[in-house]
């Protein structure tokens, strides 16, 4: 089994490093801007049916959904974050949850927008307006929950053993592997379908209802190393939040804000509980 921890660690750390390079998100960075100018082009092309046959699959003829799609390279990106992060630490790894969550509610915004007239009219699109409040007040809801999450202070997670954390983390580096596995097999099949034409799921919540089931492992993994009841409580009250950030997902509209918001609110007092009677606790 150390021999298998050791060739995960092998393969994991590079590829960590390679993405957390600043020479990597500056490329990244460079990439979204492209990107997104790209988009604008291509769809005032078609807007003036001057879009070349070959682009037939592209017929967006709203410069909003350019935003839209360009925020959904941003969640892509910010997904890979997530999964690099799952060895670091079960907490950190759930504020990333949120940070994701609050980023696809502010999508939802500009894809609301999408639906809108050229020019904006707000007249006759109230519904949409308040769906637009409804998930950028969600969205930074969850921004200042996090901001008072992330003041806290981290509890201890794991064993004092150095062999034992490092059996720990190179589970964990091995989960997040076949997570980065399942992302880029889910990123080809949904670029598939779409040249296909053929029907399409939603990525963010088939993404998520794999990470509940991983979260779910990793709960497993951590009672191996940190058996007592309080860490066992915590993990698992984490990984109940995520199941709420997947249900958030598919919630309808003012539903899926207030959702988000309640996981948030549960997380925050998850953590505030746990430091507050447990955190001074030891083994």
């Amino acid at each position: 089994m150390d021999r298998l921890f050791t060739l995960v660690t092998f393969i994991f750390d590079p590829l960590h490093e390679f993405w957390e390079r600043e020479s990597t998100q500056k490329f990244v960075a460079a990439l979204l801007v492209v990107f997104f100018l790209l988009s604008l082009g291509v769809i005032e092309l078609n807007r003036q049916d001057l879009a070349p046959q070959w682009l037939h699959w592209f017929p967006h003829t709203s410069h909003f959904e350019a935003v839209n799609l360009a925020f959904g390279f941003v969640l892509l990106m910010e997904i890979i974050g997530l999964i690099f992060t799952l060895p670091c630490s079960i907490s950190l790894a759930v504020a990333k949850q949120f940070e994701i969550l609050a980023l696809i509610l502010l999508r939802g915004t500009f894809k609301q927008l999408s639906y809108f007239p050229e020019p904006i009219q707000v007249v006759g699109n109230e519904e949409l307006v308040f769906r637009i409040a409804a998930d950028g007040a969600g969205a930074l809801l969850i921004f200042a929950l996090l901001g008072v999450l992330r003041m806290l202070p981290k509890p201890y997670e794991g064993s004092k053993k150095g062999a034992s954390i490092f059996r720990f983390v190179a589970a964990k580096k091995l989960v997040a592997l076949g997570l980065l596995v399942f992302f880029f097999g889910l990123c080809f099949e949904h670029a598939l379908h779409h040249f296909q034409h053929a029907p399409t799921p939603d990525f963010f919540p088939a993404f998520y209802t794999v990470l509940v089931f991983s979260d779910i492992l990793l709960v497993l993994i951590a009672q191996r190393y940190a058996p007592s009841f309080r860490a066992v409580f915590r993990n698992s009250g984490f990984a109940l939040a995520t199941l709420f950030i997947r249900l958030a997902l598919t919630a309808p509209v003012y539903y899926n804000a207030i959702l988000g918001v309640s996981a948030a609110i549960y997380a925050l007092l998850l953590t505030l509980v746990y430091n507050v009677f447990y955190h001074r606790s030891r083994h």
